[in-house]
């Protein structure tokens, strides 16, 4: 008898040291927050507070799962571990319509990706794994099948991944928007073709994502030509399409999405190095729609490339030719004769142009916020002096870049202080403006951020009868 007391208070004491191990180990999770990796989402949680708690008997399950449904991803993995009801309301696959798991890239797992698949379903709409570079083509294989209504998925620098996950996706994901694959370096042509249903090696179970209007493959330097080409003919919804630093695609692979695509708004080509004139030509020609355009790097247009699209897109709102060094005053006035929707324009190291294309700017973009001119040595004053009296500085401008502008002086500045949107400046080693030049610019825009950089002042030769010092190296010699 006594030997079974002992045993049953032994068992108690036992349960109740775990039970009180587990509550805290869950109160330092909930302090922490603890990231979704180390939350163990197949099991059901012992309860901290009862079940029975007044805010589980006054508020009906669909207002708590509203409350729950506004909560990021952390919130709901705290209020999973509070008690066995709320667990089930945190993980209900209606709160996980959008997660984004890219501040805890480094310890998400392929596991934590497969059990979220099976826990959301058809609920998850979006899904960011940015980053998670030890997610493979194995967990997006099965996240595929199991949520069959994603529409946004971001998978930029996950570097573990093929074009295998791009075949599951064509074959499962047929209400895809969005998909991000930056800096994938195992992608190549083979993803797209899947993604349009345009491979040959893909079945009838393949469905492709007709539906895709944004895709992002900077930096996937495997694609070519014919990548682009399979997209543009399977995939006409397109409206947005990044390649930046693919190097191997040119003329044919941009001239077949202009053709093919019902309304492209969106392209940047840069460091595309092959691309010349003839694809932005037709891009005039086709994209009527068109709003933005990075062409940076791009070392090989001319002036041609900017009278096309002054003729064709007159919606273009930012245009970014950074390093195209071809580029002259003629070419920008035909631009701006038509585009006068301009709010960003990148004219770095377009090094051909003066004073004449501000004017242009001056005189016809009136709603532009945001103007780099660095490296364009043949800037002056008399050029700000225009771009500082216009309508669109007096109400737009925010951001002015004119670094290593070495023709520009205090008197420059002086023609800014009516712009009172501003709000930076840069002019770093711009040799002829001085502090006294910065103080009087922020007596009139004291909010203005200005980054500039001057040199140290050599300090004088000593005078007088002061000793006078070398270093070690002098006393050597």
């Amino acid at each position: 008898m006594n030997n079974h007391n002992h045993n049953n208070h032994y068992s108690n004491h036992t349960k109740h040291k775990s039970e009180e191990k587990s509550r805290r180990k869950r109160r330092s999770n909930s302090k922490n927050g603890a990231p979704p990796c180390s939350f163990d989402w197949t099991s059901i949680s012992q309860s901290t507070y009862e079940d029975d708690a007044l805010i589980n008997k006054k508020l009906p399950k669909e207002l708590l799962l509203r409350i729950f449904s506004y909560l990021d991803v952390v919130s709901l993995c705290r209020c999973a571990q509070v008690s066995k009801y709320w667990n089930m309301l945190a993980l209900d696959g209606s709160n996980w319509q959008n997660i984004d798991l890219f501040d805890f890239q480094t310890d998400i797992e392929g596991r934590v990706v497969e059990y979220m698949s099976q826990r959301c379903g058809g609920f998850l709409k979006s899904l960011s794994l940015k980053g998670c570079q030890s997610i493979t083509d194995t967990a997006l294989q099965n996240f595929a099948q199991q949520c069959r209504h994603i529409e946004t998925l971001i998978l930029s620098k996950c570097t573990s991944i093929t074009d295998l996950t791009c075949e599951s996706l064509g074959k499962y994901s047929s209400k895809l928007r969005k998909l991000d694959l930056t800096s994938c370096p195992e992608i190549t042509d083979a993803s797209l073709k899947y993604l349009s249903n345009t491979s040959p090696t893909s079945t009838g179970q393949n469905r492709g994502c007709p539906l895709l209007s944004y895709l992002d493959i900077s930096w996937c330097n495997k694609i070519t030509n014919d990548g682009v080409i399979a997209l543009a003919q399977g995939c006409p919804k397109l409206n947005t399409f990044f390649c930046r630093g693919c190097s191997q695609i040119g003329n044919d692979g941009i001239e077949m999405l202009a053709t093919c695509v019902e309304n492209l708004m969106k392209l940047n080509i840069q460091h595309c190095q092959s691309i010349t004139d003839e694809a932005i030509i037709k891009l005039g020609q086709k994209c009527p729609g068109l709003t933005l355009l990075c062409a940076s790097m791009c070392n090989r247009l001319t002036d041609a490339s900017l009278v096309a699209l002054g003729k064709g897109c007159l919606e273009l709102r930012t245009l970014e030719v950074s390093g195209c060094t071809l580029l002259t005053d003629s070419g920008f006035q035909e631009l701006t004769r038509n585009c006068h929707k301009l709010e960003k324009m990148d004219l770095e190291d377009c090094i051909q142009i003066t004073d004449a294309t501000l004017g242009h700017i001056a005189s016809h973009c009136h709603q532009l916020n945001a103007l780099s001119l660095s490296h364009c040595e043949l800037i002056t004053d008399e050029g700000i002096r225009q771009i500082g009296s216009s309508i669109c500085a007096a109400e737009n401008l925010r951001i002015l870049e004119l670094d290593n502008c070495p023709l520009i002086t205090d008197a420059a500045l002086e023609h800014l202080q009516g712009c009172r949107a501003l709000q930076r400046i840069e002019i770093y080693d711009c040799q002829l403006i001085t502090r006294a030049g910065i103080r009087r610019l922020r007596n009139h825009l004291q909010d203005i951020l200005v980054h500039a950089y001057f040199a140290p002042v050599t300090p004088p030769p000593s005078v007088g009868g002061g000793r006078q010092r070398y270093c070690k190296c002098c006393a050597i010699l």
